[in-house]
């Protein structure tokens, strides 16, 4: 007779205590995506039985589909810290859906250009995918185009800045209204509501960027902050517009007291007010907890970033993909939405 497996059996094939094998089993929290996975894999490998057929279900260990599974992603032309760590979080997802026999493909972008986007997804389709993971422009070809996915049984999950407005499956990211409404609740505590500010956004026509400046303006309105008092720019992620633009701004509006970076190119900005001598006078806060960002707050240069789990957002996709195509499982949202995580220089040190 074969003996039962016991939570102690997988704690141990994973690597993990039992209290965690406990957690995954009954969808409590604090428990990383990687480790999560790990133990769902040596559940399936070690043909652990849960106590509940809900249990089971919501684990995946039900019985797979037969066949492969083949699925895309679409990432923007995204370099340096935001690429790497995406493509760990793909690569990393790869090495763990090949024991359900998934396939995963990728496209990346050269520019921003939804068309360019299209034709990313329409290559994907050629190569006969069965899912969609895509960060892309919010613009209505890209939405057209996962609903006409949808029509045909393709799947699209979002990542890091949604499509709201189309029939995607989900979106997995952070709140980025939130977000914004933290970087606004940080900005307040530091000024007075009759001082000056500047929001730099990277590009509008990325849900992510939009959503940010909504969620900041909203809570800096609140506390009766004056919109004549707000200068707004669009940088597009470039590090010399944005120094040419913050500078400008800067050298017209002396009285700036605090700058929101809403995009990538922060170094750009800490450069300007450099250039025009303003260093230590005025609040920056940014998003991502970058090598870059990481520099700037030892140095003193930025007060906060508001970080997110770039990692996860390449890793979890095409683990929602593979679970509703395969096991035909709904997305968890609340599984799915990374902490917002507010970072300075005094809780920096020990993060990788």
């Amino acid at each position: 007779m074969a003996k039962k497996v016991t939570i102690s059996m997988v704690a141990e094939r994973a690597g993990v205590s039992r209290g965690t094998v406990d957690r995954v089993l009954n969808g409590r929290p604090h428990v990383k995506p990687d480790v999560y996975e790990r133990v769902v894999l040596a559940m399936r490998a070690l043909n652990y039985i849960p106590p509940s057929e809900e249990q089971a279900a919501v684990l995946g260990l039900t019985p797979p589909s037969p066949g492969p599974c083949r699925l895309g992603v679409v990432l923007p032309n995204w370099q340096g810290y935001f690429k790497r760590e995406i493509m760990r979080g793909i690569q990393d997802a790869q090495a763990l859906l090949d024991a359900y026999s998934v396939e995963v493909i990728v496209e990346e972008c050269e520019t921003d250009i939804p068309d360019e986007s299209i034709e990313r997804m329409d290559s994907l389709l050629r190569q006969q995918v069965q899912g969609i993971a895509m960060c892309a422009k919010d613009h209505i070809s890209i939405v057209e185009k996962i609903d006409e996915l949808y029509r045909q049984g393709i799947p699209v999950v979002t990542f890091n800045s949604d499509i709201s407005n189309s029939r995607r499956l989900c979106f997995i990211g952070q709140d980025l209204l939130q977000g914004g409404r933290v970087a606004g609740e940080l900005m307040v505590k530091y000024l007075r509501p009759e001082d000056y500010l500047l929001i730099c956004v990277g590009n509008s026509e990325f849900n992510a960027h939009r959503m940010r400046m909504q969620g900041f303006c909203q809570r800096i309105h609140e506390s009766r902050f004056a919109s004549s008092h707000i200068e707004i720019i669009e940088t597009y992620n470039d590090y010399a517009l944005t120094y040419q633009k913050v500078k400008a701004v800067l050298e017209r509006i002396p009285k700036i007291k605090g700058i929101y970076m809403a995009n990538h190119s922060v170094s750009g900005c800490v450069e300007a007010i450099r250039a025009v001598g303003r260093q230590g006078e005025i609040r920056v806060i940014s998003h991502d907890l970058t090598d870059e960002t990481k520099r700037l707050l030892q140095k003193g240069e930025i007060d906060f970033t508001i970080a997110q789990d770039i990692y996860r957002q390449g890793y979890r996709p095409l683990f929602v993909l593979r679970e509703y195509i395969q096991q035909n499982m709904e997305p968890r949202p609340d599984k799915d939405q990374p902490a917002i995580e507010i970072i300075c220089a005094e809780n920096l040190k020990g993060r990788p």
